[in-house]
């Protein structure tokens, strides 16, 4: 499996690249509309198909590449069950598998940050968990239909995976790169106490709405259309 992690740095972003080199199949995991030109010149070096953009989520703090990426390449824009994306080509349930050439990527239902989230699980052993799950942290669930309680039963949906499953957040603010189920479970700070906990903790946060939110969710039910 060719594998690579991109960033963007305005919105602290992580855009992940899951290609087949044998059949040269490709997928990219919440693209970001600033970067499209940087994604397209990486699949042309790499000498890749883009078949699926996958959104783990309608983002709030940046919009999708996807539109974009679907009129340069005729790639699929793939959505999760029940997020409010007309535009998009399909969604995908809870289990679903998507190939890409030789590699399996199954569809996890992570709600709870939004209450339509996918986590996406690349042959067994690439976790994305989009803002379900962060390194040492989660999503926030204050908005969009969040619900503490319910992204804390998705977390430990994901925390049933393998331990050594590596996890790659949808974004990280300290600079951190990857983790494991085996470390989030030990080390995650919010994920220290019960369920109860977990939701008195989230539901005091008082954080300050994204700074794209207004822009964001309309354009990514637009598909990225901006």
């Amino acid at each position: 499996m060719l594998f690579r992690q991109l960033f963007d740095y305005e919105t602290y972003t992580y855009t992940y690249l899951v290609a087949d080199p044998e059949s040269g199949e490709a997928a990219l995991i919440d693209p970001v509309i600033e970067q499209v030109e940087r994604d397209l010149k990486l699949l042309q070096e790499l000498g890749l198909t883009l078949k699926y953009c996958l959104e783990t989520h309608v983002h709030a703090d940046h919009v999708t590449g996807t539109s974009r990426l679907r009129e340069k390449t005729n790639c699929l824009g793939i959505v999760p069950q029940g997020a409010e994306v007309a535009c998009a080509d399909r969604s995908v349930t809870d289990g679903e598998v998507l190939n890409v050439g030789s590699i399996e990527i199954q569809a996890i239902a992570t709600p709870g940050h939004t209450d339509s989230h996918m986590a996406f699980l690349a042959n067994g052993t690439h976790l994305f968990t989009g803002d379900a799950l962060f390194i040492r942290g989660c999503g926030r669930t204050d908005f969009q239909s969040g619900d503490a309680g319910t992204l804390y039963d998705s977390i430990q949906k994901l925390f049933r995976l393998p331990p050594e499953t590596l996890v790659y957040p949808g974004h990280d603010y300290r600079g951190q790169m990857v983790s494991t189920i085996a470390e989030e479970k030990q080390f995650n700070p919010r994920l220290k106490g019960d369920r109860q906990a977990f939701v008195h903790l989230m539901d005091n946060l008082n954080l300050p709405d994204p700074k794209k939110i207004m822009e964001a969710v309309p354009a990514n039910q637009a598909c990225g259309n901006v």
